[in-house]
């Protein structure tokens, strides 16, 4: 188990440094460590974690506690939490600090201009990598494309979505 938590430490602790753009910028890494590498979970197990987290209120990445739980118990889940949110946590007060006193210089306008597209980049790899197992065939394809178009056309509480998507789920797929 103390083998389980060293790991658990390393890997949420680099995972931490990579959801520039939120969450789901680190899903393609979470998920190869996770299930791949480690084995940990198998990817049903992970994409069901990473469902609840999403119709959960919060952050949605808050389902890394229940890996943690999973793995070790309560003190890897203790540590899992830890582990993901404390060096994110203390890069981004340090950067806060810093930008703060940098604000409309040439430089941080630059960075500032080159990270959007990173994190757009991100985000559509996380997206892919979820959809590679969640998109099993033509009816989840298109409840998946009926989501897409619903976001693209509109603000939609997600939870409706989330709603929608298990109700088409439980018709389709019973």
């Amino acid at each position: 188990m103390i083998d389980d938590v060293v790991q658990l430490t390393r890997v949420f602790g680099s995972l931490s440094l990579l959801t520039l753009g939120g969450g789901m910028a680190a899903y393609p890494q979470l998920r190869a460590l996770v299930v791949d590498v480690h084995r940990w979970l198998t990817g049903p197990q992970l994409d069901y974690l990473f469902g609840v987290g999403q119709a959960a209120p919060g952050p949605n990445m808050m389902m890394i506690v229940s890996i943690g739980t999973l793995t070790a118990g309560l003190p890897g889940a203790v540590i899992v939490l830890l582990a993901f949110l404390g060096p994110t946590a203390l890069l981004t007060w340090s950067v806060g600090r810093l930008w703060t006193t940098l604000r409309g210089r040439p430089l941080t306008v630059a960075i500032q201009r080159g990270l959007t597209p990173v994190s757009i980049g991100l985000l559509l790899a996380g997206c892919l990598t979820f959809a590679k197992d969640a998109v099993t065939g033509w009816p989840t394809a298109l409840i998946a494309l009926g989501a897409f178009v619903v976001v693209l056309r509109g603000r939609r509480n997600p939870a409706l979505l989330i709603l929608g998507g298990a109700l088409v789920g439980i018709l389709a797929f019973r």
